[in-house]
C-alpha cells in the first residue's frame, strides 16, 4: 500500500479536527508506535500497523468503515489484511482492550503519545479550542482521563503511570491559583 495514497485518503477526514486530533496526531502516534514495535518487529505486519494508525481517528465515525474498506480494496489489500487493519485501528482506542499485537502497540502508542507532559498539554490545548475554562479542563482531566486507562503491553504500563503522575502533580500545583 502506498503511504502517500493512504495519507491522501485520510487527510479530508482529519481537516476539520482540532490541532491535537489532526494528521499530526496520527504522525505522533505512528512515531511512538514505531518505538514500541521495535522488540516485536518480526511478529508484526508493518503495513497493518501503519494503516491502523492512519485509520485510528476515523474508524468509529458512522459510514467511515465502508469508505475505509473501499479504499483498501482499491489498493489491492486482501480481505484478511483488511480485517487485521480494522482490528488494529479499533484496538488503538483508549477504552478498548485490543486483541492483536498491532492493536496493542497502537493502543499504547495512543496513550503514550508525546511523552509524559502530553496528557496535560493536549488537554489544555483541546480544552482551549473547545472554549473551556481552565477549571473545566482540569475537572475533565480528573474525571475522564486520570485513572481510567492503562497500557496493555507490560513494558509500557509504568510509562503511562508516570504520565498520569506528572498530570496529577501539575494539577495539584495549579489548583490553589484557580
Amino acid at each position: 500500500m502506498d503511504i502517500q495514497q493512504l495519507e491522501d485518503f485520510c487527510r479530508p477526514f482529519y481537516e476539520e479536527k482540532d490541532m491535537m486530533h489532526n494528521l499530526d496526531h496520527i504522525h505522533r502516534i505512528l512515531k511512538m508506535a514505531q518505538q514500541i514495535a521495535k522488540p516485536y518487529e518480526k511478529q508484526i505486519d508493518q503495513e497493518v500497523l501503519t494503516a491502523g494508525a492512519y485509520f485510528h481517528g476515523i474508524i468509529n465515525k458512522e459510514g467511515n468503515r465502508n469508505k475505509i474498506l473501499n479504499f483498501l480494496d482499491s489498493q489491492g489489500v486482501s480481505k484478511g489484511k483488511m480485517q487485521a487493519i480494522l482490528q488494529a485501528a479499533e484496538g488503538s482506542q483508549k477504552d478498548i482492550i485490543p486483541e492483536t499485537l498491532e492493536g496493542k502497540i497502537l493502543h499504547d502508542a495512543h496513550l503514550l503519545e508525546g511523552g509524559k507532559t502530553f496528557l496535560i498539554v493536549k488537554s489544555l490545548i483541546t480544552g482551549s479550542s473547545r472554549g473551556q475554562s481552565l477549571e473545566e479542563t482540569i475537572r475533565i482531566v480528573e474525571e475522564k482521563l486520570l485513572d481510567r486507562f492503562t497500557c496493555v503491553l507490560p513494558e509500557n504500563k509504568a510509562l503511562y503511570k508516570e504520565k498520569e503522575k506528572f498530570a496529577r502533580e501539575l494539577i495539584q500545583e495549579l489548583k490553589p491559583y484557580l
